[in-house]
C-alpha cells in the first residue's frame, strides 16, 4: 500500500535511526559518536515548529481503538454481511445451479488482484460506491433473468464483482486502524459473513414460496443496498492513498518470499478442501438421511457456529500468536472432515458436524487476513491480500466442479475424502510456514 508522501520519504532515515525500521518493528537506537552534536546542544526549537510526520508503520501509530476505528469495524461488518455473507449462502443455490455459486465465489476472491491495487492507489471510497451499485444491480438483473446465461452474467459475474469491491476494502481498512487488537478486529468484521450466511438462506427459503424467485432476489438486493449505504458512510482508512502503476512484477513479487509462497499454497489447498463442505453440505446431508426441510437449514447452522469461530479464536490469537491459532484451527478443521464428516450419518451427527465445522472454519477465514498482514509491509497490504485470495479464487472455481465429478463417479464419501486430503496438504504448508517464522517451540508466539 502506498503510504508515504514525498516529505515523509525525506524523514525515513530519521525515523529508522530513532527506533523504527521500514516494517514498523522496533530497533535499537543509534548511539551518538563523541564530538557529534546532540539534541541538548541544539538550539531551542519553537513550540509551533512543524514536527516530522509519524511513521505510519510504527506500531505505536496504530490507535487500536477510537470512534473512527470502531465505526470502520461496524461498517465493515455490515459490508461483510452484504458481500461474503451472500457468498456464504452458496450451498442453497448449489442444489440447482452448481456453476453459478462456483463462479460467484471465484470472482469475488479473484477481484482482489485489481481491487487491492485500486485500494492502495486511490483508497476505499470509489470501490465501496461502485461495489454497492454493481452488487445490487447484478441481483436486480438476476431477478428478471429467464435464461441460464443471464443468471451467469448477472448473479455469477456482475453481483460477484461488486461483492469483491466491497469485501477487500472492508478488510484492509480495518487492518490500518489496529495492531495489537488486529486479529480481534478482523474477526469481528469477518463475523459479518457468518451473519449473512444465516440471514440470506433463511430469507430465500421462506420468501421464494411466498413471493417467487424474482421478488426474493429484489428483497435481498434492497437489504444489501441498505448495508452498503451504512458501510459507505462509516468505513475509512487511516492511511492516505498514493497512486502508482500496477505491474505483473508487483503481483508476482510476493511469491518470491518463502513465507508468502507457503501461505498462498496452503490457502489454495485449504480452501479447495473446505469449500467442498460449503457446497455439498446440504445435498450430502439429504443423502445421509437428513430430512430435506431441515437440510436446507444446515448452511445457516454452520454459519451460526462460524460467528463464534470468527470472534473467539482471533481474540486468543492476539494473545498467543496469529499463526499459532491459525495452524491449530486448520488442523481441527481437517480432523473434523476426516474423522466426523466422512463416517457420520443421521440428523444429529450432521447437525453437530455443521456447528463444529462452522466454528473451526470460521476461525480459519477470520485469522487468514491477519496472517497476511503479519508477514507483509502494510504499504502493500491491499495488493498482497488480493494476491493471496487470488489463490483461493482458483481453488473455489475448480472446487465445485471437481467435487461434483467425484460425487458422480464415487459417491459422497469419495468427495469427502478428497476434501480432507486437500485440507491435510494445506495444514502441511501452514506447519512449514510456522516453522519458518518461529520454529516448532510450543512457547513461541508467532
Amino acid at each position: 500500500m502506498a503510504l508515504f508522501t514525498d516529505a515523509e520519504r525525506s524523514t525515513e532515515t530519521l525515523d529508522n535511526s530513532h527506533g523504527v525500521n521500514e516494517k514498523g518493528l522496533e530497533t535499537s537506537n543509534e548511539v551518538p559518536k563523541l564530538g557529534a552534536p546532540t539534541l541538548a546542544a541544539s538550539p531551542a526549537v519553537p513550540a509551533d515548529a512543524e514536527k516530522p510526520p509519524l511513521n505510519p508503520m510504527d506500531p505505536a501509530s496504530f490507535p487500536d481503538g477510537g470512534t473512527r476505528a470502531w465505526l470502520t469495524v461496524w461498517g465493515s461488518l455490515a459490508i461483510l454481511i452484504a458481500s461474503f455473507g451472500w457468498i456464504n449462502a452458496i450451498g442453497l443455490f448449489a442444489i440447482r445451479r452448481r456453476w453459478i455459486p462456483a463462479l460467484e465465489s471465484s470472482c469475488m476472491f479473484a477481484g482482489g488482484l485489481w481491487v487491492g491495487h485500486v485500494y492502495d492507489s486511490y483508497g476505499p471510497r470509489y470501490l465501496l460506491i461502485g461495489g454497492t451499485f454493481l452488487h445490487v444491480f447484478g441481483l436486480m438483473m438476476a431477478s428478471i433473468s429467464t435464461k441460464y446465461y443471464q443468471l451467469l452474467l448477472s448473479q455469477g459475474l456482475c453481483s460477484a464483482i461488486g461483492a469483491s469491491m466491497l469485501f477487500y476494502p472492508a478488510l484492509t481498512c480495518t487492518i490500518t486502524w489496529f495492531f495489537k487488537k488486529r486479529a480481534l478486529a478482523v474477526g469481528i468484521v469477518a463475523a459479518g459473513s457468518g451473519l449473512g450466511g444465516i440471514i440470506f438462506p433463511v430469507m430465500v427459503e421462506k420468501l421464494v414460496p411466498q413471493v417467487g424467485f424474482g421478488w426474493t432476489m429484489r428483497i435481498c438486493a434492497f437489504l444489501i443496498l441498505a448495508l452498503g449505504i451504512f458501510g459507505n458512510l462509516t468505513v475509512t482508512s487511516r492511511i492516505p492513498p498514493m497512486p502508482k502503476k500496477l505491474t505483473v512484477k508487483v503481483l508476482v513479487k510476493p511469491f518470491t518470499e518463502v513465507e508468502f509462497a507457503l501461505l498462498g499454497a496452503g490457502a489454495f489447498c485449504m480452501y479447495l478442501g473446505m469449500f467442498q463442505v460449503f457446497t455439498f453440505l446440504v445435498t450430502a446431508g439429504v443423502a445421509r438421511g437428513v430430512d430435506r426441510g431441515l437440510a436446507l437449514y444446515l448452511v445457516p447452522i454452520l454459519n451460526a457456529g462460524s460467528i463464534v469461530g470468527r470472534i473467539l479464536p482471533p481474540f486468543v490469537a492476539d494473545k498467543v500468536g496469529k499463526v499459532n491459532v491459525f495452524l491449530v484451527s486448520c488442523a481441527a478443521t481437517t480432523i473434523l472432515i476426516l474423522a466426523f464428516w466422512v463416517p457420520v450419518s443421521g440428523t444429529g451427527g450432521i447437525v453437530a458436524f455443521s456447528v463444529l465445522f462452522g466454528f473451526t472454519s470460521g476461525a480459519v477465514v477470520a485469522i487468514n487476513p491477519a496472517v497476511v498482514a503479519q508477514i507483509s509491509d502494510v504499504r502493500m497490504i491491499g495488493v498482497r491480500t488480493g494476491v493471496m485470495f487470488a489463490c483461493v479464487a482458483v481453488a473455489v472455481l475448480i472446487g465445485s466442479p471437481i467435487g461434483g465429478q467425484i460425487v458422480t463417479a464415487g459417491g459422497y464419501r469419495a468427495m469427502q475424502g478428497f476434501s480432507g486430503g486437500m485440507c491435510t496438504l494445506g495444514v502441511a504448508f501452514f506447519a512449514a510456514l510456522r516453522w519458518k517464522l518461529g520454529g516448532f517451540g510450543l512457547r513461541s508466539k508467532v
